[in-house]
């Protein structure tokens, strides 16, 4: 069957890496890349763009449409922190946007679709280790609760429509070839960044404030895979718990040190704080190991060199 992909906010942090993989394994012309505003970075130059606002759903279905489109992956929203400050905003971005793909799918003009969900979706009342795939949910931030939301239409979808969605709950997400985002995690990429530049930080995390992480090949991994197998092999269609690291602002701190001895860091929490400690310090995802074969690859100590070796250049 010919595949012919859509990334929708293919502009963001993950959307980048995730248009130049799919590029690299279906060809640069079957993968249409579009976001609300231009490509500034020209990173995704070599394959098709176009301006899209994905809560348009007469521009989306157009586009999907013109390209023939059997795929989309829809990584348009508005991230943890920055939906604090604009709640309403963030709301109908990420929910008009997921009901636009969705209602494209159940009227048969799309064939698949890849949603991300978070670890946002979990909330203070949740087990905070070991978190298992099926627990309590009550998030206490827009991001979370539209993210909770999204789960249970995508299930909904699937259940009474055949709609074939398919989606994982990223952890925080570390990449060197895009700056943060707006997300509460967002500070374990920044921290690389200041390390470089300044040789110092600030954290808005407190020193201790444990949480999911993992590198961003790893998810670009977890996304290609889970959206490449059967669908018999997808037993989840709310969302698949993910994981692969869990570490704090100091333990990264102190992997930053031992190549730059004289980083230096200092706390001044936030009101990310309080997000942060609503959520998870590490998860369960034996379910997404056994259905559809995921295996992270990369350690704490492999991501400090990758980031470090990449970002040193730069300042």
């Amino acid at each position: 069957m010919k595949k012919r992909v859509l990334i929708i906010g293919a502009c963001g942090q993950i959307g980048t890496e995730l248009t130049t993989r799919l590029r690299s394994i279906y060809g640069s012309q079957k993968i249409i890349a579009s976001d609300i505003v231009e490509d500034s970075t020209g990173l995704l130059s070599d394959g098709p763009f176009e301006v899209l606002d994905a809560m348009d759903y007469d521009a989306v279905q157009d586009i999907v449409i013109r390209y023939e489109i059997t795929d989309v992956y829809l990584m348009a929203a508005m991230l943890s922190a920055t939906a604090e400050k604009f709640p309403m905003k963030a709301w109908n971005l990420n929910m008009s946007s997921l009901f636009n793909v969705l209602n494209l799918a159940r009227d048969k003009k799309i064939d698949t679709v890849f949603w991300p969900s978070s670890i946002a979706v979990f909330g203070p009342t949740t087990p905070k280790t070991g978190t298992p795939q099926r627990t309590i949910m009550e998030p206490s931030t827009v991001y979370g609760i539209s993210k909770q939301t999204g789960e249970r239409w995508c299930e909904y979808y699937h259940q009474k429509y055949g709609v074939d969605v398919r989606s994982v709950r990223y952890p925080g997400l570390i990449s060197y070839k895009t700056l943060p985002g707006g997300g509460t995690t967002d500070y374990a990429i920044d921290i690389f960044h200041k390390a470089c530049k300044h040789k110092k930080y600030v954290s808005f995390l407190g020193a201790k404030t444990t949480l999911p992480m993992m590198y961003i090949d790893d998810a670009i991994n977890a996304t290609t895979t889970i959206m490449e197998v059967d669908k018999e092999a997808i037993k989840i269609r709310s969302s698949y718990n993910l994981s692969a690291l869990s570490f704090s602002p100091e333990e990264i701190a102190a992997q930053i040190r031992s190549h730059i001895p004289e980083f230096e860091i200092s706390y001044e929490p936030d009101f990310r704080q309080a997000i942060a400690d609503s959520w998870p310090q590490n998860i369960d995802d034996n379910n997404a190991r056994e259905d559809w074969g995921w295996k992270h690859k990369f350690s704490l100590e492999q991501l400090t060199e990758i980031m470090l070796e990449n970002l040193k250049g730069k300042y």
